[in-house]
């Protein structure tokens, strides 16, 4: 079983867009979502929801009002200002709480506890294309490299239930830590880039975190034609690190009506980006041989 992680310096590259055709492409796979932040695969994949979790990945502080003698110390030490002050009570700003503890340690009275919160769901669910493992973080919440663990790992059970072949992650943009999360132990990582000063600039980064991690990298310039000069930036730069470019996908508009459709851009037509897409995925099979 191998698995596969779709990742970008940057948004929009077309991450979304490849993990769902490959999706298509793969045979005996499970799929993973772990841009939880702002995850949008189910858009292309439209998975039924089997089972649903609740995620809790921090605990906040509470204040216990028949305890509390309304001293003020918590106030004065909470460096977050989660601590308000009513004028005859006090109580936490659950949006403002990073549960550190610290009140809960200073308070004379033990009035203050912590109590688990609800920071969003992951989802066990079935596509037409097979297993799919994803995930929801609520708005402002913390803990993203931590749900990415649990996507990750139940992807890992299904795929080990089932005898899968393949993982195949659609990965968050950027380089922290959901990106750290998604990245590490993985057997190959996809990068794919845009020939733009931000979208080369954004792919050395991500490299940088692959290689700490011992993560081999290939990459995958999308969109090629629209500045054939960055596009050559990016093959040299490849070249020095010992980078194989996998694929050129040239810009074109079906993808752009696949996306609105909901349809993986391999299974709405028979372009030239989907044939592209059709040999990379040939390459990553014959890579990981």
């Amino acid at each position: 079983m191998k698995e596969i992680v779709i990742i970008s310096g940057k948004g929009g590259t077309g991450k979304t867009t490849i993990t769902a055709s490959f999706g298509v492409l793969a045979k005996n796979k499970v799929m993973a979502d772990c841009d939880v932040d702002a995850a949008d695969l189910h858009l292309m994949l439209h998975p039924e929801i089997k089972e649903r979790f609740e995620f809790k990945g921090m605990s906040k502080a509470f204040i216990n009002q028949e305890k509390c003698t309304r001293c003020g110390a918590c106030e004065k030490v909470c460096r977050f200002d989660a601590i308000i002050n009513t004028g005859t009570n006090f109580y936490v700003n659950q949006l403002s709480c990073e549960g550190c503890r610290v009140c809960m340690n200073i308070c004379p009275v033990g009035a203050i506890g912590l109590e688990d919160d609800s920071n969003g769901e992951w989802y066990i669910s079935e596509t037409k294309y097979g297993p799919m493992v994803h995930a929801k973080l609520g708005i402002a919440e913390e803990n993203s490299g931590k749900l990415v663990s649990i996507v990750r790992q139940q992807a890992k059970n299904i795929a080990e239930e089932n005898g899968a072949d393949y993982i195949i992650v659609d990965g968050p943009p950027g380089i922290g830590c959901p990106v750290i999360s998604s990245l590490t132990g993985v057997d190959l990582a996809l990068i794919v880039t845009e020939p733009t000063f931000s979208g080369i600039h954004d792919m050395k980064r991500i490299v940088e975190v692959a290689n700490r991690f011992s993560v081999p990298v290939k990459v995958i310039i999308n969109k090629y034609n629209i500045n054939l000069e960055n596009s050559a930036a990016i093959e040299k730069f490849s070249e020095m690190n010992q980078i194989q470019v996998l694929g050129h996908m040239p810009f074109s508009e079906s993808v752009i009506e696949s996306i609105t459709k909901g349809i993986p851009v391999v299974e709405f037509c028979n372009d030239e980006v989907s044939k592209e897409i059709i040999s990379i995925w040939d390459r990553v099979v014959e890579s990981l041989k």
